[in-house]
């Protein structure tokens, strides 16, 4: 697992390229995606790998796959839905300590307010579906930090790129703007790619942006020959 899969991904990927002369504690911090790694999505996260690796049986697949519709259901016709600036929904609003709607806006737009809750609109979404608790709070997260989450699976995406890009059997001293401390923890370390080289102590982001353009270099004179 990647470290954007679970915190174990966190820790074998820290273990590996940053090595250990203490104890190692597991903690949330240590993780530069926690906001990915909650504990509301473990089942979204980790089911999948759980069935392929024979973990899931039948029963409970099938029980993942109707929540995981239920959740990507229910997001959908929250950001269709309109709820109006009507009396009730006001006086709710003000009671909660939030401002009151002048027009009719999305239940997602409105779920994304913080003292907003999904139990909240209930009285105004007679037609909402039945659903599981654990689907209610991953739903809720989901939508509430919906900006914050986007931005983190776009990290994930440019770190999926660098662990691409193969560092096997280069020879660091002999690469021109690298600091001689980061030429040495390369060398000691020797990681597989450029997204574990970014994650050595002692290896900076200009020498990660030396890499970066070495390797294109390197690249490019491949496809000349």
């Amino acid at each position: 697992m990647n470290r954007s899969d679970a915190y174990i991904g966190t820790l074998i990927d820290d273990l590996v390229t940053k090595g250990c002369n203490e104890p190692y504690r597991m903690m949330t911090s240590r993780s530069e995606y926690r906001l990915l790694l909650r504990q509301d999505n473990a089942e979204s996260r980790l089911t999948s790998l759980g069935r392929d690796i024979g973990l899931i049986d039948n029963r409970r697949w099938r029980g993942f796959l109707k929540r995981q519709r239920q959740l990507k259901g229910e997001m959908k016709r929250l950001a269709f839905l309109t709820i109006p600036a009507a009396e009730a929904v006001n006086a709710l609003l003000v009671s909660l300590g939030t401002s009151p709607l002048s027009e009719g806006i999305r239940a997602a737009d409105l779920l994304k307010r913080p003292q907003v809750y999904y139990e909240h609109l209930l009285p105004f979404d007679p037609q909402r579906p039945k659903l599981p608790r654990a689907v209610i709070e991953e739903l809720q997260t989901e939508i509430k930090y919906e900006g914050y989450i986007k931005k983190q699976r776009q990290e994930v995406e440019r770190a999926t790129h660098q662990e691409k890009v193969s560092l096997s059997g280069l020879d660091y001293a002999l690469i021109g703007g690298l600091r001689i401390e980061a030429a040495q923890k390369l060398a000691a370390v020797a990681p597989a790619n450029l997204g574990q080289a970014s994650r050595i102590s002692g290896v900076n982001p200009a020498d990660i942006s030396v890499l970066m353009i070495y390797m294109e270099k390197k690249h490019r004179q491949r496809g000349e020959k």
